[in-house]
């Protein structure tokens, strides 16, 4: 390196051509550098962009998908809930059923009849 110091460099017209160009050079290199650390740092944040905004739909679809399987279960119940007092309004219909329950339930008799009532535990003696 101490030889390459001592040497004198040639003032000519081509030297100076020389010398723009590779100016020129290592600028589009800057250029170029900067350029791409700027598309960089904005796809880089577009991808963010995009991938937040995925999670977010995702953790909105985990949600809803949730509140449908608890009102599609919910409505099975609603379901089965209807079917069973449409049986009991079809069973209200009928006169003896009523006079069943008014009989089990509340006691109520016919002029004339007597009810014993016995108790489904086998006797201790």
């Amino acid at each position: 390196m101490g030889e390459r110091d001592n040497v004198k460099r040639i003032r000519s017209n081509y030297m100076n051509k020389y010398d723009a160009k590779q100016e020129r050079f290592k600028r589009r290199q800057r250029l170029l550098r900067r350029r791409l650390i700027v598309f960089g740092i904005i796809f880089f944040i577009t991808i963010a962009a995009f991938a937040h905004a995925y999670i977010e739909k995702q953790s909105l679809y985990a949600k809803k998908q949730q509140e449908y399987n608890h009102l599609e279960e919910e409505l099975t119940n609603l379901q089965a809930e209807e079917t069973t007092l449409q049986e009991e309004i079809n069973l209200l219909q009928d006169e003896d059923y009523i006079l069943r329950i008014a009989k089990t339930n509340y006691f109520l008799t016919k002029e004339g009849e007597i009810i014993f009532k016995l108790t489904e535990e086998t006797p201790s003696y």
